[in-house]
């Protein structure tokens, strides 16, 4: 199978070739860019190996793209081109060999085309594609990666147990490109998988959770996390969701399976968003039922508090998995408000109570409702229906008083200056109970959202704290 026409398209690929062949090196276009290219995905990075070496190829083609950096990594033999919105990136051929199991990182030396992508983690990323005058364009495909893109498959070009051992990151990757990809891991890859799962302790926690977030950032990221209850892989790295699996019975009372629940959560709200923190506010939504699960005679399981010590458990999480932190607060947020408009579902909605749940949930009250809506799993349609119909009453009330109220980005029309002000108050504990009254006031819909009105009553409350009848 030839690609010539799908290399000419990119001026990149005849200012390799061409630098390739004035320095009398054979060259090729190798990995996830030759998959994705086969698969018509979204073009990114380009991988070149040369039977030589990749630094000075990548010299020679900087001079003839007219770019003078080259970021070079001399103790791999590897180089990069920043190239627009891409990274050219050059290596020469080489085979590996790993003698210390400590460690990913493996004994090189130079070798053939076909050893170099012996030591790669797929057959599916275990293709090239010629830069060389006499077969321009062609495809090398030594361990039938295109037959397994056409089969949806995963697998290993060499013996699985040993792909896996040497590099236990690739467990994680197999599992990603299945998710990505919707494919499936061959059988013996997955048996492999199970059998050096532990190896994955070698590997780095940022590592893990790059492969984490990609997984999340896929159209149905429950393929990933089934993949790694299935093989074991879960607990190892994620404890806190493989005690969600499973169902406890007694006395005639069950609860549904909280992992395979909230993996129906997250397929939901995919549809619907690509922001990866939502989608993690989804799969955390229901983290701390394990620890909160009780049985109440006569009524059966219970989850009381769950979504407040989930909540309480996100940084922990955060701190884990290296996670940035400036959206670790949106995470809290969701997953303790997640209950909140459910509960609104009742026969009377009340202003204060909607009043509430904008307030707490400011500007993120779309998400938070996204969530909501991804959170009716039941498969009783008619009750799917009702739900929904209750949900749709609620994002109605929502809207009646927001634009009633203001409360979306609300400000307390009176801020502690004024109190301590109008007071003649220092700052301190008494400034906070002043505020928090008036907030208290607005929300019950005892005052309106407005500043006039909310000076007349810290009026009415200074007179009856001067009388000794409140914050004594």
């Amino acid at each position: 199978m030839n690609y010539k026409n799908e290399l000419d398209s990119n001026s990149v690929f005849r200012v390799v070739a061409e630098k390739s062949a004035q320095l009398g090196l054979e060259t090729y276009v190798v990995g996830g860019f030759v998959r994705d290219m086969i698969l018509n995905r979204d073009l990114k990075d380009i991988d070149f190996v040369t039977l030589g070496s990749g630094i000075d190829l990548a010299h020679a083609v900087a001079e003839g793209l007219g770019v003078r950096r080259v970021v070079t990594y001399e103790n791999f033999g590897t180089a990069m081109i920043p190239w627009h919105e891409q990274i050219l990136e050059f290596v020469g051929a080489r085979k590996e060999a790993y003698f210390d199991r400590g460690t990913r990182r493996p004994t090189v030396a130079s070798g053939t085309l076909e050893e170099d992508l012996a030591r790669r983690d797929f057959t599916i990323n275990a293709m090239a594609i010629s830069l060389n005058a006499d077969n321009y364009g062609e495809l090398f495909d030594p361990y039938n990666g295109l037959a397994d893109i056409e089969t949806g498959l995963i697998r290993t070009p060499l013996e699985p147990e040993t792909t896996f051992d040497d590099d236990p990151l690739r467990i994680l990757r197999g599992i990603r490109f299945a998710t990505q990809l919707q494919y499936v891991i061959h059988p013996e890859a997955i048996e492999a998988i199970g059998k050096v799962k532990d190896r994955l302790s070698i590997i780095s926690q940022e590592r893990i959770t790059d492969e984490f977030l990609k997984i999340l950032r896929s159209d149905k990221p429950s393929v990933g996390f089934v993949l790694m209850h299935e093989t074991g892989v879960l607990p190892i790295l994620h404890p806190e969701l493989s005690v969600m699996v499973g169902i406890e019975q007694l006395d005639g009372y069950g609860h549904k399976d909280t992992f395979f629940h909230t993996l129906q959560v997250l397929d939901n709200i995919c549809t619907t968003t690509d922001d990866v923190w939502l989608r993690l506010s989804a799969l955390y939504h229901d983290v701390a039922k394990p620890k909160t699960k009780r049985f109440v005679p006569g009524r059966g399981w219970t989850f009381h508090g769950h979504d407040d010590l989930g909540a309480r458990m996100i940084p922990g999480l955060f701190k884990k998995l290296r996670l940035p932190g400036t959206h670790m607060k949106f995470v809290q947020k969701m997953v303790k408000l997640h209950l909140r408009p459910i509960a609104l579902i009742k026969d009377e909605i009340t202003d204060s109570a909607i009043r509430r749940v904008l307030f707490e949930a400011g500007e993120d009250i779309e998400n938070l409702m996204k969530l909501c809506r991804a959170d009716i799993t039941t498969k009783s349609y008619a009750r799917k229906a009702r739900y929904w119909q209750n949900y749709e009453r609620v994002v109605a009330k929502m809207k009646e008083v927001e634009e009633k109220d203001r409360m979306r980005e609300w400000e307390p029309p009176v801020s502690g200056a004024d109190i301590m002000e109008f007071c003649q108050l220092k700052p301190g504990p008494l400034v906070g109970k002043f505020k928090s009254a008036i907030e208290e006031a607005i929300l019950e819909g005892e005052i309106p959202n407005d500043r006039d009105a909310a000076l007349v009553f810290l009026n009415g409350l200074k007179s009856r704290w001067e009388k000794g009848e409140m914050f004594a």
